[in-house]
């Protein structure tokens, strides 16, 4: 693949903004999941709108689409203060036997040694200390303005019983006014808990969906990516080339990498379900010096327009936020110009954005890719 130059516009933080009409950001998933709008790129200067059950017709036999089987966890936690204070908790990061990297609300007043307990009753003053469990903070964590907390567990009792009993899906904040259902926030395939936000472009495929593809030759491969807080904060530096990614946990297993070696050899295209699968599969690539190999660990890789992919040859996403991280990726991909052009579109089409929203598929075109 021909090195990419990347432009000097290309760097500028304020060239990602876009202004998109506050009605459409998805407020509630469509049902059944695969009625969503897809806004296909099928070549370098064309485009057609379509609706995502269509994607068998779309692919090719002997493609492969890889999918996030992670599993969006109840990380948000309400609790109190000794003092009586409301609190806000969201878990980020497992950190050791119950012990945990969380953002707290507000952060300020969370110094060392303060405790926090847990009821079904959060908005209640009178806590029965001995009923319920409790946190202390034991440390804080600049890079994230989070703090560690050492979870207390009563006996008889493990922490993600505790988690799933006290804890709330975290939901993004831009969804303000649903209807939603929790299962409605996890793929069909999600299987392996830790991510605290869902790999959307995932949402909108149904098991009838994921069997229709399987029978037209197309092949169905799974990592995880554990998604976290480096994949949903903003971009703040102007000069994009200077943000640093938070790292986030991932398996690429060795059954994978046979897959796509020999979707490869076959002629056949690796289609990437979602940012976090291109973020694993390159992160993985890298990790290996340029052969991909099988990998578990961790990755902060940021990618931006200039970036050379050494796996993945197509994407499905979704439509994401102005000036953020996932919006550079798929600039990457398409090239940015392009990209916001096709965002006015979606707008102009009444396309849903965000975690609810519509998705894009970006097909490969007229490029060889790299055996790995």
């Amino acid at each position: 693949m021909p090195q990419k130059i990347i432009q000097p516009e290309d760097t500028i933080l304020a060239n990602y903004n876009y202004q998109l009409p506050p009605e459409l950001i998805a407020q509630n998933p469509v049902t059944p999941r695969d009625t969503s709008k897809m806004l296909v790129i099928d070549s370098p200067n064309t485009h057609h709108h379509s609706i995502f059950r269509k994607l068998p017709e779309l692919l090719l036999p002997g493609d492969l689409l890889v999918l996030n089987n992670t599993k969006v966890i109840p990380a948000r936690l309400y609790g109190r203060k000794s003092t009586g204070a409301s609190v806000e908790i969201l878990l980020l990061e497992e950190k050791g036997e119950n012990r945990w990297l969380a953002l707290v609300k507000p952060g300020k007043r969370f110094i060392l040694g303060t405790e926090i307990w847990f009821s079904h009753e959060p908005n209640t003053k009178d806590i029965d200390q001995d009923s319920v469990f409790k946190a202390k903070v034991i440390d804080s964590h600049p890079p994230t303005g989070g703090r560690i907390l050492e979870f207390q567990i009563p006996s008889g009792k493990n922490f993600w019983q505790l988690l799933e009993e006290f804890g709330e899906l975290p939901l993004p904040p831009y969804i303000t006014d649903t209807e939603s259902q929790p299962s409605q926030y996890q793929t069909v395939y999600a299987e392996k808990p830790g991510a605290i936000a869902a790999p959307t472009a995932g949402l909108h495929f149904t098991e009838e969906l994921l069997e229709k593809l399987q029978t037209k030759g197309i092949k169905i491969g799974y990592l995880t990516l554990h998604v976290g807080i480096g994949t949903f904060r903003p971009v703040e530096i102007d000069d994009i080339t200077n943000h640093k990614m938070h790292e986030e946990w991932l398996d690429v297993n060795d059954y994978l990498v046979n897959l796509i070696q020999e979707t490869k050899a076959n002629g056949g295209r690796v289609i990437a379900v979602g940012t976090t699968v291109v973020r694993a599969l390159e992160g993985a690539f890298m990790a290996s010096n340029g052969a991909l190999l099988p990998f578990q660990g961790k990755t902060n890789l940021f990618i931006y327009p200039g970036f050379e992919f050494g796996v993945v040859d197509g994407l499905i996403t979704n439509f994401h936020l102005p000036c953020s991280s996932l919006l550079m990726l798929v600039s990457a991909f398409i090239g940015r110009d392009r990209l916001l052009t096709l965002y006015e579109e979606a707008i102009k089409y009444q396309y849903r954005f965000y975690s609810f929203g519509d998705g894009m598929l970006i097909l490969p075109h007229n490029v060889v890719f790299p055996k790995v």
